[in-house]
């Protein structure tokens, strides 16, 4: 069995990280994906969800310096978990997109609020 770990969102950026690591550039991202559903009064609800992003440039890869708050992308990639003590000495674990294409979206007029 061919084993596969590929996850695809299309959102909004929130906060947005740019670094330099030898030769490459590397981004790191939240991007917010929504999920409309009716709530028992029949009224919609929107359930925002918040994904880590992390970008290396390359490769399937746009300019990351054009990548800003609020910016509509398209992020394919795989997910990985990392583990780590944090300050309070308490173990932690996260979950991150390690992008391997990005693509700049058009917002809809649904995004726009039209």
């Amino acid at each position: 069995m061919e084993q596969l770990n590929r996850i695809e969102l299309r959102g909004n950026v929130g906060n947005v990280r740019l670094s330099s690591v030898g030769d490459s550039q590397v981004a790191r991202f939240s991007l917010a994906t929504n999920f409309i559903y009716k709530g028992r009064e029949g009224d919609a609800v929107i359930e925002t969800t918040w994904h880590n992003i992390v970008a290396w440039s390359g490769k399937g890869m746009p300019d990351l310096n054009k990548i800003d708050k609020g910016t509509p992308l398209y992020v394919c990639g795989r997910l990985r978990s990392s583990k780590f003590t944090g300050s309070d000495g308490a173990e932690k674990q996260i979950y991150e997109v390690v992008a391997n294409k990005i693509a700049f979206e058009t917002p809809s007029p649904m995004q726009c609020g039209l």
